[in-house]
Protein backbone atom coordinates (compact mmCIF):
# COMPACT_ATOMS: atom_id res chain seq x y z
CA UNK A 1 0.00 0.00 0.00
CA UNK A 2 1.49 3.30 -1.06
CA UNK A 3 0.58 6.71 0.38
CA UNK A 4 -2.39 8.19 -1.49
CA UNK A 5 -1.48 10.25 -4.53
CA UNK A 6 -2.98 13.67 -5.11
CA UNK A 7 -5.89 13.56 -7.55
CA UNK A 8 -6.14 15.99 -10.46
CA UNK A 9 -8.58 18.17 -8.47
CA UNK A 10 -7.46 18.45 -4.86
CA UNK A 11 -10.30 17.74 -2.40
CA UNK A 12 -10.77 19.78 0.75
CA UNK A 13 -8.87 18.26 3.66
CA UNK A 14 -11.48 19.73 6.04
CA UNK A 15 -14.97 18.43 5.17
CA UNK A 16 -16.67 21.52 6.63
CA UNK A 17 -15.27 23.57 3.74
CA UNK A 18 -13.15 25.79 5.96
CA UNK A 19 -10.02 27.12 4.29
CA UNK A 20 -6.92 27.51 6.41
CA UNK A 21 -4.77 30.44 5.35
CA UNK A 22 -1.12 29.39 5.35
CA UNK A 23 0.92 30.79 8.22
CA UNK A 24 4.50 29.90 7.33
CA UNK A 25 7.24 30.31 9.92
CA UNK A 26 10.08 32.39 8.50
CA UNK A 27 13.45 30.68 8.16
CA UNK A 28 15.33 34.00 8.22
CA UNK A 29 16.26 33.36 11.84
CA UNK A 30 18.44 30.43 10.71
CA UNK A 31 21.68 30.75 8.77
CA UNK A 32 22.97 27.44 7.45
CA UNK A 33 26.61 26.95 6.51
CA UNK A 34 27.41 25.04 3.30
CA UNK A 35 29.13 22.41 5.44
CA UNK A 36 29.71 21.58 9.10
CA UNK A 37 32.75 20.02 10.74
CA UNK A 38 32.95 17.98 13.92
CA UNK A 39 33.00 19.73 17.30
CA UNK A 40 36.02 18.68 19.34
CA UNK A 41 37.72 20.45 22.25
CA UNK A 42 35.49 23.49 21.90
CA UNK A 43 36.04 24.18 18.21
CA UNK A 44 34.91 23.08 14.76
CA UNK A 45 37.33 20.39 13.61
CA UNK A 46 37.75 18.89 10.15
CA UNK A 47 37.24 15.12 10.04
CA UNK A 48 40.29 12.95 9.45
CA UNK A 49 38.14 10.92 7.06
CA UNK A 50 37.75 13.96 4.76
CA UNK A 51 34.23 12.70 4.11
CA UNK A 52 30.95 14.63 4.29
CA UNK A 53 27.34 13.55 3.79
CA UNK A 54 24.21 15.58 3.00
CA UNK A 55 21.46 16.33 5.48
CA UNK A 56 18.15 17.02 3.77
CA UNK A 57 14.79 18.59 4.46
CA UNK A 58 12.38 15.60 4.44
CA UNK A 59 9.48 17.86 3.44
CA UNK A 60 11.18 18.98 0.22
CA UNK A 61 14.10 16.55 -0.29
CA UNK A 62 16.38 19.58 -0.66
CA UNK A 63 19.90 19.41 0.72
CA UNK A 64 20.31 21.74 3.70
CA UNK A 65 24.04 21.30 4.26
CA UNK A 66 26.88 18.81 4.22
CA UNK A 67 27.96 17.20 7.48
CA UNK A 68 31.32 15.76 8.50
CA UNK A 69 31.51 11.99 8.77
CA UNK A 70 33.57 11.07 11.80
CA UNK A 71 35.80 8.00 11.79
CA UNK A 72 37.82 6.11 14.43
CA UNK A 73 40.54 8.79 14.62
CA UNK A 74 37.95 11.49 15.10
CA UNK A 75 36.20 9.61 17.88
CA UNK A 76 39.60 9.06 19.50
CA UNK A 77 40.33 12.78 19.36
CA UNK A 78 36.95 13.57 20.88
CA UNK A 79 37.40 11.02 23.70
CA UNK A 80 40.90 12.36 24.40
CA UNK A 81 39.56 15.92 24.61
CA UNK A 82 36.76 14.78 26.93
CA UNK A 83 39.23 12.93 29.18
CA UNK A 84 41.51 15.96 29.36
CA UNK A 85 38.59 18.21 30.33
CA UNK A 86 37.35 15.71 32.92
CA UNK A 87 40.76 15.34 34.55
CA UNK A 88 41.22 19.09 34.38
CA UNK A 89 38.98 21.72 35.89
CA UNK A 90 35.57 20.25 35.04
CA UNK A 91 35.81 17.00 36.97
CA UNK A 92 36.94 18.83 40.12
CA UNK A 93 34.69 21.86 39.72
CA UNK A 94 32.23 22.45 42.60
CA UNK A 95 28.66 21.66 41.72
CA UNK A 96 27.56 25.25 42.25
CA UNK A 97 30.04 26.37 39.56
CA UNK A 98 28.91 23.69 37.12
CA UNK A 99 25.34 24.81 37.72
CA UNK A 100 26.16 28.29 36.43
CA UNK A 101 27.02 26.85 33.01
CA UNK A 102 23.82 24.82 32.85
CA UNK A 103 21.70 27.81 33.88
CA UNK A 104 23.40 29.90 31.21
CA UNK A 105 22.78 27.22 28.56
CA UNK A 106 19.12 26.98 29.61
CA UNK A 107 18.60 30.73 29.35
CA UNK A 108 20.31 30.88 25.97
CA UNK A 109 18.14 28.06 24.67
CA UNK A 110 15.10 30.06 25.71
CA UNK A 111 16.42 33.20 24.06
CA UNK A 112 17.19 31.33 20.82
CA UNK A 113 14.27 28.93 20.92
CA UNK A 114 12.81 30.18 17.63
CA UNK A 115 16.09 29.49 15.82
CA UNK A 116 16.36 25.98 17.24
CA UNK A 117 12.68 25.24 16.57
CA UNK A 118 13.11 26.13 12.90
CA UNK A 119 16.24 23.97 12.71
CA UNK A 120 14.37 21.03 14.24
CA UNK A 121 11.57 21.39 11.72
CA UNK A 122 13.78 21.90 8.68
CA UNK A 123 16.02 18.94 9.46
CA UNK A 124 13.47 16.54 10.96
CA UNK A 125 10.12 17.28 9.31
CA UNK A 126 8.06 17.77 12.48
CA UNK A 127 5.46 20.57 12.60
CA UNK A 128 6.86 23.91 13.75
CA UNK A 129 4.07 24.12 16.31
CA UNK A 130 5.48 21.05 18.08
CA UNK A 131 9.12 22.17 17.83
CA UNK A 132 8.22 25.63 19.11
CA UNK A 133 5.72 24.76 21.84
CA UNK A 134 6.97 21.39 23.12
CA UNK A 135 10.51 20.39 22.16
CA UNK A 136 12.39 23.62 22.88
CA UNK A 137 10.59 24.62 26.09
CA UNK A 138 11.13 21.10 27.46
CA UNK A 139 14.80 21.09 26.45
CA UNK A 140 15.45 24.36 28.27
CA UNK A 141 13.45 23.13 31.26
CA UNK A 142 15.67 20.06 31.58
CA UNK A 143 18.81 22.20 31.73
CA UNK A 144 17.20 24.44 34.37
CA UNK A 145 16.12 21.39 36.36
CA UNK A 146 19.50 19.66 36.40
CA UNK A 147 21.32 22.90 37.08
CA UNK A 148 19.37 22.95 40.33
CA UNK A 149 20.63 19.49 41.29
CA UNK A 150 24.31 20.10 40.50
CA UNK A 151 25.22 21.29 44.02
CA UNK A 152 22.80 19.04 45.92
CA UNK A 153 23.89 15.54 44.89
CA UNK A 154 24.98 14.50 48.36
CA UNK A 155 21.52 15.43 49.68
CA UNK A 156 19.72 13.75 46.79
CA UNK A 157 21.53 10.46 47.38
CA UNK A 158 22.71 10.28 51.00
CA UNK A 159 25.18 7.48 51.57
CA UNK A 160 26.03 7.07 47.87
CA UNK A 161 29.27 7.99 46.17
CA UNK A 162 28.21 10.99 44.08
CA UNK A 163 31.50 11.29 42.18
CA UNK A 164 31.17 11.42 38.38
CA UNK A 165 32.04 8.44 36.18
CA UNK A 166 34.31 10.26 33.72
CA UNK A 167 33.79 10.30 29.96
CA UNK A 168 30.27 9.52 28.75
CA UNK A 169 29.45 8.36 25.21
CA UNK A 170 25.93 9.29 24.16
CA UNK A 171 24.12 8.24 20.97
CA UNK A 172 20.77 9.88 20.27
CA UNK A 173 17.97 9.34 17.71
CA UNK A 174 16.38 11.56 15.08
CA UNK A 175 12.85 11.97 16.42
CA UNK A 176 13.57 14.55 19.16
CA UNK A 177 17.10 15.88 18.51
CA UNK A 178 17.18 18.80 20.97
CA UNK A 179 15.10 17.11 23.63
CA UNK A 180 17.34 14.05 23.55
CA UNK A 181 20.39 16.29 23.88
CA UNK A 182 18.84 17.84 26.98
CA UNK A 183 17.80 14.48 28.46
CA UNK A 184 21.35 13.18 28.18
CA UNK A 185 23.76 16.09 28.29
CA UNK A 186 22.15 18.01 31.18
CA UNK A 187 22.40 15.26 33.85
CA UNK A 188 25.84 14.20 32.60
CA UNK A 189 27.25 17.72 32.98
CA UNK A 190 25.41 18.39 36.24
CA UNK A 191 27.15 15.39 37.83
CA UNK A 192 30.60 16.41 36.57
CA UNK A 193 31.07 14.11 33.58
CA UNK A 194 32.27 15.08 30.12
CA UNK A 195 30.53 14.01 26.93
CA UNK A 196 31.15 12.60 23.46
CA UNK A 197 27.81 12.88 21.65
CA UNK A 198 26.84 11.23 18.36
CA UNK A 199 23.63 12.75 16.93
CA UNK A 200 21.47 10.94 14.39
CA UNK A 201 22.68 10.97 10.82
CA UNK A 202 19.45 12.54 9.50
CA UNK A 203 19.15 15.31 12.13
CA UNK A 204 22.62 16.66 13.05
CA UNK A 205 21.97 20.40 12.68
CA UNK A 206 20.47 21.01 16.13
CA UNK A 207 23.40 19.32 17.87
CA UNK A 208 25.97 21.34 15.94
CA UNK A 209 24.12 24.59 16.65
CA UNK A 210 23.93 23.55 20.31
CA UNK A 211 27.70 22.98 20.38
CA UNK A 212 28.25 26.58 19.26
CA UNK A 213 25.78 27.78 21.87
CA UNK A 214 27.72 26.04 24.65
CA UNK A 215 30.91 27.73 23.47
CA UNK A 216 29.15 31.10 23.66
CA UNK A 217 28.03 30.12 27.15
CA UNK A 218 31.69 29.65 28.10
CA UNK A 219 31.60 25.89 28.59
CA UNK A 220 35.25 24.79 28.89
CA UNK A 221 36.73 23.12 25.79
CA UNK A 222 36.36 19.34 25.74
CA UNK A 223 33.43 19.15 28.15
CA UNK A 224 31.06 18.59 25.21
CA UNK A 225 32.29 17.01 21.97
CA UNK A 226 30.09 16.15 19.00
CA UNK A 227 31.07 13.59 16.38
CA UNK A 228 28.62 13.33 13.49
CA UNK A 229 28.21 10.33 11.22
CA UNK A 230 26.18 7.19 10.68
CA UNK A 231 25.81 4.03 12.73
CA UNK A 232 29.46 3.15 12.19
CA UNK A 233 30.49 6.35 13.93
CA UNK A 234 28.10 5.58 16.78
CA UNK A 235 29.65 2.13 17.15
CA UNK A 236 33.08 3.76 17.46
CA UNK A 237 31.80 5.97 20.28
CA UNK A 238 30.21 3.02 22.09
CA UNK A 239 33.33 0.86 21.83
CA UNK A 240 36.01 3.43 22.54
CA UNK A 241 38.18 2.26 25.46
CA UNK A 242 38.25 5.72 27.06
CA UNK A 243 34.45 5.93 27.36
CA UNK A 244 33.32 4.99 30.86
CA UNK A 245 29.57 5.00 30.35
CA UNK A 246 27.26 4.68 27.32
CA UNK A 247 23.75 6.12 27.05
CA UNK A 248 21.77 5.10 23.99
CA UNK A 249 18.29 5.97 22.76
CA UNK A 250 17.12 4.24 19.61
CA UNK A 251 15.88 0.96 18.22
CA UNK A 252 15.69 -2.24 20.25
CA UNK A 253 17.76 -4.05 17.61
CA UNK A 254 20.70 -1.67 17.97
CA UNK A 255 20.29 -1.60 21.75
CA UNK A 256 20.74 -5.36 21.90
CA UNK A 257 23.89 -5.13 19.80
CA UNK A 258 25.31 -2.48 22.14
CA UNK A 259 24.50 -4.56 25.21
CA UNK A 260 26.25 -7.60 23.75
CA UNK A 261 29.28 -5.55 22.80
CA UNK A 262 29.67 -3.99 26.23
CA UNK A 263 29.04 -7.17 28.22
CA UNK A 264 32.03 -7.86 30.44
CA UNK A 265 33.77 -4.54 29.70
CA UNK A 266 32.80 -2.88 32.97
CA UNK A 267 31.26 0.08 31.16
CA UNK A 268 28.03 1.46 32.54
CA UNK A 269 25.07 1.34 30.16
CA UNK A 270 21.56 2.74 29.95
CA UNK A 271 19.19 1.98 27.08
CA UNK A 272 15.95 3.72 26.12
CA UNK A 273 14.56 1.65 23.27
CA UNK A 274 11.36 0.95 21.38
CA UNK A 275 7.78 0.58 22.47
CA UNK A 276 4.34 -0.59 21.41
CA UNK A 277 2.27 1.23 23.97
CA UNK A 278 -1.33 0.30 24.79
CA UNK A 279 -3.81 3.16 24.99
CA UNK A 280 -6.82 1.85 26.93
CA UNK A 281 -10.27 3.50 26.74
CA UNK A 282 -12.96 2.36 29.20
CA UNK A 283 -16.69 2.81 28.67
CA UNK A 284 -16.93 5.59 31.26
CA UNK A 285 -14.17 7.69 29.71
CA UNK A 286 -14.97 11.23 28.55
CA UNK A 287 -14.94 10.36 24.85
CA UNK A 288 -14.25 13.79 23.36
CA UNK A 289 -11.25 14.24 25.64
CA UNK A 290 -10.12 10.68 25.00
CA UNK A 291 -10.26 11.27 21.23
CA UNK A 292 -7.83 14.17 21.60
CA UNK A 293 -5.61 11.96 23.76
CA UNK A 294 -5.66 9.23 21.11
CA UNK A 295 -4.75 11.74 18.38
CA UNK A 296 -1.92 13.15 20.46
CA UNK A 297 -0.77 9.66 21.39
CA UNK A 298 -0.23 8.39 17.85
CA UNK A 299 -0.03 11.35 15.46
CA UNK A 300 2.21 13.64 17.51
CA UNK A 301 5.51 13.97 15.62
CA UNK A 302 4.10 11.73 12.82
CA UNK A 303 4.14 8.80 15.25
CA UNK A 304 7.93 9.04 15.50
CA UNK A 305 7.72 8.54 19.26
CA UNK A 306 9.03 5.57 21.22
CA UNK A 307 6.14 5.84 23.68
CA UNK A 308 3.47 6.45 21.01
CA UNK A 309 0.07 5.00 21.87
CA UNK A 310 0.13 2.78 18.79
CA UNK A 311 -2.21 0.06 20.14
CA UNK A 312 -5.69 1.36 20.98
CA UNK A 313 -7.73 -0.93 23.25
CA UNK A 314 -11.38 0.12 23.38
CA UNK A 315 -14.06 -1.35 25.65
CA UNK A 316 -16.45 -3.22 23.38
CA UNK A 317 -19.62 -1.37 24.40
CA UNK A 318 -18.32 2.02 23.17
CA UNK A 319 -16.36 0.84 20.14
CA UNK A 320 -18.80 2.05 17.47
CA UNK A 321 -19.35 5.50 18.96
CA UNK A 322 -15.65 6.02 19.56
CA UNK A 323 -14.76 4.99 16.01
CA UNK A 324 -17.31 7.41 14.56
CA UNK A 325 -15.74 10.25 16.51
CA UNK A 326 -12.20 9.13 15.72
CA UNK A 327 -12.77 8.89 11.97
CA UNK A 328 -14.38 12.32 11.97
CA UNK A 329 -11.48 13.77 13.93
CA UNK A 330 -8.98 12.37 11.42
CA UNK A 331 -10.67 14.29 8.61
CA UNK A 332 -9.75 17.51 10.40
CA UNK A 333 -6.03 16.75 10.69
CA UNK A 334 -3.95 18.96 8.44
CA UNK A 335 -1.05 17.19 6.74
CA UNK A 336 1.55 19.26 4.92
CA UNK A 337 4.31 21.85 5.16
CA UNK A 338 5.92 21.45 8.60
CA UNK A 339 6.74 25.18 8.66
CA UNK A 340 3.03 26.04 8.42
CA UNK A 341 1.70 26.76 11.91
CA UNK A 342 -1.61 25.12 10.91
CA UNK A 343 0.02 21.76 10.23
CA UNK A 344 -0.82 18.83 12.52
CA UNK A 345 1.13 16.05 10.78
CA UNK A 346 4.42 16.84 9.08
CA UNK A 347 6.86 14.90 6.93
CA UNK A 348 8.22 11.43 7.65
CA UNK A 349 11.85 11.81 8.73
CA UNK A 350 13.50 9.90 5.88
CA UNK A 351 12.91 7.76 2.82
CA UNK A 352 14.07 4.69 4.75
CA UNK A 353 11.51 5.29 7.51
CA UNK A 354 8.74 5.93 4.98
CA UNK A 355 9.57 2.62 3.29
CA UNK A 356 9.36 0.78 6.62
CA UNK A 357 5.99 2.33 7.44
CA UNK A 358 4.66 1.50 3.99
CA UNK A 359 5.89 -2.10 4.17
CA UNK A 360 4.26 -2.75 7.56
CA UNK A 361 0.99 -1.14 6.49
CA UNK A 362 1.00 -3.36 3.38
CA UNK A 363 1.49 -6.35 5.67
CA UNK A 364 -1.43 -5.22 7.84
CA UNK A 365 -3.71 -5.10 4.80
CA UNK A 366 -2.44 -8.46 3.56
CA UNK A 367 -3.10 -10.06 6.95
CA UNK A 368 -6.74 -8.99 6.80
CA UNK A 369 -6.93 -5.88 8.98
CA UNK A 370 -9.29 -3.13 7.76
CA UNK A 371 -7.54 0.14 6.95
CA UNK A 372 -8.99 3.65 7.07
CA UNK A 373 -7.31 6.83 5.87
CA UNK A 374 -9.05 10.21 5.69
CA UNK A 375 -9.25 12.16 2.43
CA UNK A 376 -5.86 13.81 2.33
CA UNK A 377 -3.76 15.51 -0.34
CA UNK A 378 -0.07 14.77 0.12
CA UNK A 379 2.63 17.04 -1.35
CA UNK A 380 4.34 15.91 -4.54
CA UNK A 381 7.84 16.11 -3.05
CA UNK A 382 9.13 14.91 0.26
CA UNK A 383 8.30 11.93 2.46
CA UNK A 384 4.64 11.73 3.51
CA UNK A 385 2.19 9.24 4.91
CA UNK A 386 -1.49 9.79 5.62
CA UNK A 387 -2.84 9.24 9.17
CA UNK A 388 -3.96 5.61 9.24
CA UNK A 389 -6.31 3.49 11.37
CA UNK A 390 -6.55 -0.31 11.40
CA UNK A 391 -9.54 -2.17 12.81
CA UNK A 392 -10.13 -5.90 12.89
CA UNK A 393 -6.65 -6.29 14.37
CA UNK A 394 -5.73 -9.38 16.39
CA UNK A 395 -2.81 -9.93 18.73
CA UNK A 396 -1.07 -12.03 16.08
CA UNK A 397 -0.99 -9.27 13.47
CA UNK A 398 2.47 -7.86 12.90
CA UNK A 399 1.10 -4.32 13.08
CA UNK A 400 -0.03 -5.13 16.64
CA UNK A 401 3.38 -6.47 17.68
CA UNK A 402 6.06 -4.54 15.78
CA UNK A 403 6.97 -0.92 16.31
CA UNK A 404 5.96 0.94 13.14
CA UNK A 405 7.23 4.35 14.28
CA UNK A 406 4.78 6.18 12.06
CA UNK A 407 1.22 7.62 12.02
CA UNK A 408 -0.46 4.19 12.14
CA UNK A 409 -2.89 3.07 14.86
CA UNK A 410 -3.93 -0.55 15.47
CA UNK A 411 -7.32 -0.85 17.21
CA UNK A 412 -8.63 -3.79 19.25
CA UNK A 413 -11.46 -4.28 21.73
CA UNK A 414 -11.80 -5.74 25.22
CA UNK A 415 -14.66 -6.52 27.60
CA UNK A 416 -13.18 -6.53 31.11
CA UNK A 417 -10.29 -4.75 32.85
CA UNK A 418 -8.51 -8.09 33.23
CA UNK A 419 -8.75 -8.69 29.47
CA UNK A 420 -7.44 -5.17 28.83
CA UNK A 421 -4.40 -5.86 31.02
CA UNK A 422 -3.77 -9.20 29.34
CA UNK A 423 -3.86 -7.67 25.86
CA UNK A 424 -1.89 -4.60 26.89
CA UNK A 425 0.93 -6.70 28.33
CA UNK A 426 1.06 -9.07 25.36
CA UNK A 427 4.14 -7.40 23.89
CA UNK A 428 7.91 -7.72 24.29
CA UNK A 429 8.05 -4.00 25.13
CA UNK A 430 7.24 -2.15 28.33
CA UNK A 431 7.78 1.57 27.93
CA UNK A 432 4.46 3.34 28.42
CA UNK A 433 0.67 3.04 28.56
CA UNK A 434 -2.39 5.25 28.81
CA UNK A 435 -5.68 4.68 30.67
CA UNK A 436 -8.91 6.67 30.26
CA UNK A 437 -11.64 6.24 32.89
CA UNK A 438 -13.44 8.39 35.45
CA UNK A 439 -12.82 5.83 38.21
CA UNK A 440 -9.70 6.61 40.23
CA UNK A 441 -9.62 3.13 41.76
CA UNK A 442 -9.63 1.58 38.29
CA UNK A 443 -6.71 3.77 37.20
CA UNK A 444 -4.68 2.62 40.20
CA UNK A 445 -5.69 -1.02 39.64
CA UNK A 446 -4.60 -0.84 36.00
CA UNK A 447 -1.37 1.03 36.67
CA UNK A 448 -0.36 -1.59 39.20
CA UNK A 449 -0.74 -4.36 36.61
CA UNK A 450 0.48 -2.78 33.38
CA UNK A 451 4.05 -3.72 32.43
CA UNK A 452 5.08 -0.17 31.57
CA UNK A 453 7.59 2.29 32.94
CA UNK A 454 5.16 5.20 32.52
CA UNK A 455 1.36 5.09 32.82
CA UNK A 456 -0.62 8.21 31.87
CA UNK A 457 -4.09 8.65 33.36
CA UNK A 458 -6.68 10.58 31.30
CA UNK A 459 -3.91 12.18 29.26
CA UNK A 460 -1.04 11.09 27.03
CA UNK A 461 2.48 12.16 26.08
CA UNK A 462 2.88 14.52 29.02
CA UNK A 463 6.47 15.08 30.17
CA UNK A 464 8.10 17.00 32.97
CA UNK A 465 11.83 17.30 33.82
CA UNK A 466 11.12 16.17 37.37
CA UNK A 467 9.42 12.94 36.27
CA UNK A 468 11.55 9.89 35.37
CA UNK A 469 11.01 8.13 32.05
CA UNK A 470 12.11 4.66 30.97
CA UNK A 471 10.94 1.12 30.40
CA UNK A 472 11.23 -2.59 30.98
CA UNK A 473 11.87 -5.68 28.86
CA UNK A 474 12.82 -4.79 25.28
CA UNK A 475 12.16 -1.12 25.97
CA UNK A 476 15.50 -0.94 27.79
CA UNK A 477 16.63 -0.08 31.30
CA UNK A 478 17.63 2.98 33.24
CA UNK A 479 15.70 6.20 33.73
CA UNK A 480 16.01 9.68 32.24
CA UNK A 481 14.50 12.73 33.86
CA UNK A 482 13.90 13.46 37.52
CA UNK A 483 16.29 12.66 40.34
CA UNK A 484 16.51 9.13 38.93
CA UNK A 485 18.11 10.52 35.78
CA UNK A 486 21.21 11.54 37.75
CA UNK A 487 21.99 8.06 39.07
CA UNK A 488 23.41 6.52 35.84
CA UNK A 489 26.12 9.22 35.84
CA UNK A 490 27.30 8.68 39.42
CA UNK A 491 29.83 6.17 40.75
CA UNK A 492 27.63 5.10 43.66
CA UNK A 493 24.86 3.76 41.41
Amino acid sequence: MSPPEAPAQSPEIVPTGLDYVASIESTDVVTLDPSYDLWIAGAATEPRTNRYFPTINPATEETLSRIAEGGPEDVDRAATAARKAYEGAWGRMPGAERAKYLYRIARMLQERSREFAVLETLDGGKPIRESRDIDLPLAAAHFFYYAGWADKLQYAFPGLDTAPLGVVGQVIPWNFPMLMIAWKVAPALATGNTVVLKPAETTPLSALAFARLTAEAGLPPGVLNIVTGDGTTGAEVVGHPDVDKVAFTGSTTVGKLIQRRLAGTGKRLTLELGGKAPHIIFDDAPLDQAIEGIINGIFFNQGHVCCAGSRLLVQESIFDSLMDKLRLRLTHLRVGDPLDKNTDVGAINSRAQLDRITDLVDIGVAEGAEMYQPPCVLPDRGFWFAPTLFTGVSQSHRIAQEEIFGPVLSIMTFRTPAEAVEKANNTPYGLSAGVWTTKGARILWMADRLAAGVVWANTYNKFDPASPFGGYQESGFGREGGRHGLLPYLRGH
